[in-house]
């Protein structure tokens, strides 16, 4: 069945979202198998390819290959392109193009990236992502100057230093977690301004966009009585407190474990960085398959929160995490709503956040279980890190995706596309149009608990 125009105004923005997605996968399969693309004598499987383009889309950093073993320089540019389309998204992409060649930017195209971006409103959301667009490519472009000057030493050619400075940086803004050593950032282990690089990179990406052109306005003093809004306030807020009690569970966790014997830096340096990453961007500066079961547990936990809503990583979002929490604290009080920061959030986003949890929660379990009977005789521990890494778009391993069997590598595929289109998104696309009802039945208390 031919599509066009016509045909696709019957679907849904977000089922369109999906279809889109769909398409810049297929997209991404072909750039990543255009002749050129591997190094001489490489040969990549149609399913280990596929993986990688749908790791790459989603920007979690997967892969059951070696990238670089497999890709040539022209493949890592492909490469790096797909992350762009993936860490920034595709509507934001396609309207930053359709920018350019100055075409008219209609009412479903606004649609289309009001849902891409979990946004409420149609108002101001083209200027979003002119916005979006120019603060991601200078915010890569700032941290690829700063570490291609400061690893030019490490290397012989200016243009070596240049591949690996502009693609660490894009990695971790888009927190895609690939990187071309094969080690990821291990040989940085001592090496505190890289990873503080690093990090800042990871955090700008992962906070959400929102929270950056709010900061830019704020700093650059163009809007008259600026203030910040509920949703910057509770994300930073979220964002910050998930980031240190990561950082410590990990610290006391592994002070007695594989810590031992580090020296204090080391340990705050190791347990800061890994809960930062773990957030969406996958990358390590120490062998994470040391780490003891409880410590995977509470990084698997990290991941399933994963980044803010409208970023560039997945997971539930930090958001999702903090009303149902907040909800919980205020129903202990005996209270029916949640008031924060002078503000009271809405019965509708306490329903879609539970409505997030649940659905991820079964998707989580239901793919555990299929793994266990798929994959056995590996850990539960190392496949529920798998899955959750998958979900969150985060990308860490404890070294098992290479040797998954096909049913396997599939389902961790449908877990990262999932997780970069946004488990709401994925929702409404199973729940099609809606059709409002033109009355109401009585309203009737069950008894609960």
């Amino acid at each position: 069945m031919k599509l066009n125009r016509d045909s696709l105004r019957r679907f849904t923005p977000a089922q369109l979202i999906v279809f889109y997605y769909f398409l810049a996968i297929a997209f991404s399969f072909l750039l990543l198998n255009l002749p050129g693309v591997y190094n001489p004598g490489v040969k990549v499987s149609f399913i280990d390819s596929l993986f990688t383009a749908v790791s790459a889309v989603s920007v979690t950093g997967l892969t059951p290959i070696s990238i670089a073993g497999t890709y040539s320089v022209f493949g890592l540019c492909m490469l790096m392109l797909v992350l762009q389309l993936g860490g920034i998204g595709i509507m934001s992409i396609g309207t930053f193009f359709w920018l350019l060649v100055k075409k008219r930017i209609g009412l479903r195209e606004r649609q289309l990236i009001m849902v891409d971006h979990n946004q409420y409103t149609l108002a101001g959301v083209v200027q979003l992502i002119k916005q979006i667009v120019r603060i991601i490519f200078l915010i890569e472009l700032i941290g690829g100057i700063v570490l291609t000057i400061y690893i030019m030493p490490l290397y012989d050619k200016f243009s070596e230093a240049l591949l690996n400075g502009m693609f660490l940086s894009v990695s971790a803004t888009t927190n895609a977690g690939f990187d071309i050593t094969d080690a990821s950032l291990l040989p940085y282990f001592n090496d505190y301004f890289v990873q503080s690089v690093i990090m800042m990179l990871i955090i700008l990406g992962a906070i959400g966009f929102p929270v950056l052109v709010e900061v830019k306005s704020f700093f650059s003093k163009k809007v008259p009585h600026f203030r910040f809004s509920l949703f910057t306030k509770i994300t930073t807020a979220t964002f910050g407190i998930l980031l240190v009690v990561g950082a410590l569970m990990i610290y006391v966790l592994e002070s007695f474990h594989s810590f031992k014997g580090m020296s204090w830096h080391e340990k705050i340096f190791s347990s800061l960085f890994h809960s930062v990453s773990a957030r969406s961007a996958g990358l390590t500066t120490y062998d994470i398959t040391s780490f003891s079961d409880a410590t995977d547990i509470v990084i698997s936990s990290l991941m399933f929160i994963g980044a803010s809503p409208s970023s560039v990583g997945g997971g539930i979002r930090t958001t999702t995490f903090a009303i149902a929490v907040l909800f919980l604290i205020n129903f202990a009080k005996g209270k029916d709503v949640i008031h924060i920061f002078k503000r009271r959030i809405k019965l509708v986003d306490i329903f879609r956040s539970y409505a997030v949890i649940l659905l991820a929660g079964f998707m989580v379990m239901t793919a555990l279980l299929i793994l266990l009977v798929t994959e056995p005789g590996v850990p539960v521990v190392s496949l529920l890190f798998e899955i959750t890494s998958a979900f969150g778009t985060c990308g860490m391993s404890l070294g098992i995706t290479s040797d998954l069997s096909i049913p396997g590598k599939i389902i961790i595929m449908a877990l990262m596309f999932i997780g970069r289109v946004g488990l709401i998104s994925f929702l409404f696309t199973l729940g099609g149009k809606v059709n409002k009802t033109s009355f109401r039945y009585p309203k009737e208390r069950v008894i609960i608990g």
